[in-house]
């Protein structure tokens, strides 16, 4: 039991390290003029495949759809049915 839970230690420092690293690799990013927001919600979408993205997007523009933020013409929805 003493050598899983040294193991787990060891990880756990391990992934306080790499969380220190991710957050000095965003602020440089913020230095240099990117939008942290924007790039964490690139990480997201990468980590999904093509078709849940697909599918999130097209549920986010339906969503704004219904409460007026874009209209109808302007999702992918309305562009197919209008081609």
């Amino acid at each position: 039991m003493k050598s899983f839970i040294e193991r787990i230690e060891r990880l756990e420092e391990e992934k306080k390290t790499i969380a220190d690293d991710i957050k000095d690799v965003f602020a440089e990013a913020k230095g240099t003029g990117f939008d942290v927001k924007a790039l964490r919600a690139i990480l997201r979408m990468r980590k999904q495949d093509a078709d849940q993205r697909a599918e999130h997007e097209a549920i986010v523009d339906l969503y704004m759809q219904a409460l007026g933020m874009i209209p109808f013409e302007r999702t992918p929805l309305g562009q197919t049915m209008e081609g």
